[in-house]
């Protein structure tokens, strides 16, 4: 997977175009991005700190340290973006780690509704909205690293960020998409360009 910010937003915008689905996915990749981190800072520190470098909230656990790994991934993708969607990681996992060492379980089990809801939400967005299978089963990691940055991105794009970007992955999008219905439409043997396939 190469680190070309306009490469990626167009291999994931092609199974996010819907307005539907898109908004489904604002709302539901920040919550499985956060619940995961939540259900991370349960287990132990990967390694052991001196207490004068230790983070409050913040150990070198699952949670944490995958929330370092998405953040120099955002950061080499796209320095200012990421730079600015770190802190913002860094400080959902803290606070997810207070929270599972205040109510424990119950935390958890919130995270893990949560999860499991959003999950299905997007599937539902997929299939009844964008009517394509989702980018997870072309490349399930690349997916997964993706997505909470191009809802990042569609966030920052709203609030006029690098305009002429989103003008670029736009267009391409929209090229791509055109490429995959008229494939569809071939292989179906309906109509393309306006006859009949024969």
């Amino acid at each position: 997977m190469a680190l070309n910010l306009e490469k990626q937003l167009l291999f994931y915008g092609q199974y996010h175009h819907d307005p539907t689905n898109i908004a489904i996915h604002v709302t539901c990749v920040p919550m499985i991005l956060l619940t995961g981190f939540l259900l991370g800072t349960n287990t132990p520190a990967l390694l052991p700190l001196p207490t004068w470098l230790t983070i409050p909230n913040l150990p070198p656990n699952l949670g944490t340290v995958a929330t370092l790994v998405y953040s120099t991934f955002y950061i080499l993708m796209e320095p200012v973006a990421g730079g600015l969607l770190t802190p913002l990681l860094l400080a959902a996992t803290a606070y997810s780690k207070h929270l599972t060492t205040t109510y424990g379980s119950t935390a958890n089990y919130i995270a893990i509704s949560i999860h499991v809801v959003c999950w299905i939400a997007q599937f539902v967005g997929h299939g009844v909205f964008e009517g394509r299978k989702p980018a997870l089963l072309d490349n399930l990691i690349q997916a997964i690293l993706l997505a909470p940055f191009f809802v990042w991105m569609e966030v920052l794009f709203f609030f006029g960020y690098r305009p002429e970007l989103k003008g670029r992955v736009d267009k391409a999008v929209n090229l791509e998409i055109e490429k995959i219905k008229k494939s569809k439409a071939q292989a179906n043997g309906t109509a393309v360009n306006g006859k009949a396939k024969n």
